[in-house]
């Protein structure tokens, strides 16, 4: 509590919030309730309880307080001037608690209609799509709202401030590591691929590439704070290789992607993006000594658990999908 004027009374009263005089809301609406009704009887129909819970509640808020609120008479109950001043507080924090109530199940309605996420490149482009229809469907099919579902592809760095600076409700990443400051479970693995060209020199190799190659080998690559370049940063460094050369650096997947099948240099992409590529021959995995596997996270702030409702939802459907493929 926070004493900016008449600082006397207010010491009065965090004394006696810390003492234990305070009742809880329940009982300060019981004794309102007395006040408005006129009796004991009146008050426990209007709070939803018996006449003899009521009684039995009302003594404890006095033995509490340490004050008689009531008079108890043949023909009802009626406030002693300690219980008019007490519920006339009481009132006003019955009416800012259940403005406050009000407020937060606002919120939560449009937490409920709407969510916003951010996940990395890969992730938005590959596997979000499929997991926001199964979200749909599972709604449909439930008889439920359907969510709308506002999506930002960005690099695993900016999701997590989005996440840290509650723009996101909810974040997918990928890398090595989990962030430590937010809540997160692993929906999905993946694996990076050297991929070229099928008409590159590197397409012929028949021999896997080391890191000190690889070091010196001009590649097409993702902006610093991409999840995919810090895997391949971290593949290198446990071989020694602190840095290697990029020919050009792109801020998205499919850019990298674009980029090798125009004839550009090699890049490092998920497995998943060249897939169908590979399968065509229009693009040729080179195989390498360094080990490129990463986990997908879906990331959040708060509690152990992600938000309630599509949110939470969403998760599940990831998780769901890493099982089924």
């Amino acid at each position: 509590m926070l004493c900016t004027h008449n600082d006397r009374l207010c010491r009065r009263r965090v004394r006696a919030v810390d003492s234990g005089h305070l009742p809880d809301l329940g009982a300060l609406r019981l004794l309102v309730a007395v006040g408005r009704t006129g009796s004991i009887g009146g008050a426990a129909r209007a709070v939803g309880v018996s006449q003899q819970a009521a009684s039995a509640r009302l003594r404890g808020v006095e033995a509490q307080t340490g004050l008689t609120l009531l008079r108890r008479g043949p023909r009802g109950s009626e406030l002693t001037p300690s219980g008019v001043a007490i519920t006339e507080w009481a009132a006003r924090l019955i009416d800012l608690t259940d403005e406050i109530e009000t407020a937060i199940e606002g919120l939560r309605g449009e937490r409920t209609r709407e969510l916003t996420v951010w996940a990395s490149m890969t992730i938005a482009d590959v596997l979000m799509p499929r997991w926001l229809v199964r979200l749909r469907a599972r709604q449909v099919d439930d008889g439920a709202t359907t969510t709308s579902v506002s999506l930002t592809a960005a690099n695993s760095n900016l999701v997590e401030d989005a996440v840290r600076a509650g723009v996101a409700h909810l974040g997918f990443i990928e890398g090595v590591d989990q962030p430590g400051d937010l809540r997160s479970v692993v929906v999905a693995h993946d694996e990076l691929v050297l991929v070229v060209s099928p008409d590159a020199p590197l397409a012929r190799r028949r021999t896997p590439l080391g890191a000190a190659e690889l070091a010196t080998l001009p590649l097409t690559g993702r902006e610093p704070g991409s999840g995919t370049r810090e895997v391949v940063m971290q593949a290198l460094a446990a071989h020694g290789v602190l840095t290697h050369e990029l020919a050009l650096e792109l801020t998205t997947t499919t850019a990298v992607r674009e980029a090798v099948l125009a004839g550009g240099a090699a890049a490092f992409l998920s497995r998943r993006v060249v897939e169908r590529e590979v399968e065509a021959g229009r693009l040729t995995i080179v195989e390498t000594t360094l080990d490129l596997r990463r986990q997908f996270r879906a990331i959040w702030a708060g509690n152990s658990q992600p938000p309630a409702g599509p949110a939470r939802d969403l998760v599940g459907i990831a998780r769901q999908h890493q099982r089924t493929g």
